[in-house]
C-alpha cells in the first residue's frame, strides 16, 4: 500500500482529498504546514506528497526545497493560482506535476496514480538478465537498474526527468516536439505544455551536461523540439 502525505492548511481540502484516495486503497498521512510535513518526512515513509503552495510557517515551495535536498519521491503542487509563473515556479524548485486549485479529486487521485507508477518503475533494481542499456558517448541508460551515469558517475533524476531522457536516448538522433515529449510522458493531451516541458529540460541539462548552456548531448532544434544526439 503507498503511503501519501496530503499537506494543506485548509484541513477540509485534507480531508477531502484523504477520502478520495483511501477509496483508491491508498494510505494517508496528513500535515497542515511545511513545518509538520517535514516532520511527518523524518518519521514515517512517505511514497508521494501532495502539498499546497500558501501555507503558515513553512510554504510549499521552501518546503519543497528542503525535501529535494535528500529525497527524490514524486511531489504534487497545490497552488490557487493558474499563472504559468506558478506553475513553473513549482517545477523549478522540483516538483513534478501541479494542480490548481479549484480540482476534480478525480484528477488529483489519477495523476497520483500516474506518478506513483512512474516513481515504481524507477525505483526497480530488478535485474532481468539480459540488461537493457542506451549510450550515446559518456552518457549510459541501465533501464533495467533504472540507473544513468555520466562518465561512470551516477546521475540522480527525478521519474519525469529520467522518462524525458529514456525516451530521446533510445530514440537518438530523432527531433521530438515539446507536444511529442508531453503526451508520451505525460500520457494526456498536450495543452500548454511549453514551459513544463522546458523546465523540465534545464534540470536534465543542468545534471548531465558539463556546460548546460552549450550541450552536447540534449540538443534543441530550434522551431521544432529536442533530441539527443547520437555520438
Amino acid at each position: 500500500m503507498s503511503r501519501i502525505l496530503v499537506c494543506d492548511d485548509d484541513k477540509e481540502i485534507v480531508e477531502a482529498i484523504d477520502i478520495y484516495l483511501t477509496q483508491e486503497g491508498y494510505e494517508v498521512l496528513k500535515a497542515y504546514d511545511g513545518q509538520e510535513a517535514l516532520k511527518v518526512l523524518r518519521d514515517e515513509k512517505v511514497d508521494l506528497l501532495v502539498i499546497d503552495v500558501m501555507m503558515p510557517r513553512l510554504d510549499g515551495i521552501r518546503a519543497t526545497l528542503k525535501i529535494r535536498e535528500a529525497n527524490n519521491m514524486p511531489i504534487i503542487i497545490l497552488s490557487a493560482k493558474s499563472e504559468d509563473a506558478d506553475k513553473i515556479l513549482g517545477l523549478n524548485v522540483g516538483a513534478d506535476d501541479y494542480v490548481t486549485k479549484p480540482f476534480n479529486p478525480l484528477e488529483l487521485v489519477a495523476r497520483v496514480k500516474s506518478q506513483l507508477r512512474r516513481y515504481t518503475q524507477l525505483g526497480s533494481t530488478v535485474d532481468h538478465g539480459g540488461q537493457a542499456v542506451y549510450e550515446t558517448g559518456g552518457l549510459a541508460i541501465n533501464d533495467d537498474l533504472k540507473e544513468v551515469t555520466v562518465d561512470g558517475e551516477t546521475v540522480k533524476l527525478t521519474p519525469i526527468e529520467y522518462n524525458i531522457l529514456l525516451l530521446l536516448v533510445k530514440n537518438q538522433g530523432k527531433v521530438f516536439s515539446i507536444d511529442q515529449i508531453y503526451e508520451n510522458i505525460w500520457n494526456e493531451e498536450a495543452i500548454g505544455a511549453d514551459n513544463t516541458v522546458a523546465v523540465h529540460i534545464r534540470h536534465i541539462r543542468e545534471k548531465i551536461e558539463i556546460n548546460p548552456k552549450e550541450p552536447r548531448y540534449l540538443k534543441v532544434v530550434w522551431g521544432v523540439g529536442y533530441k539527443v544526439e547520437k555520438l
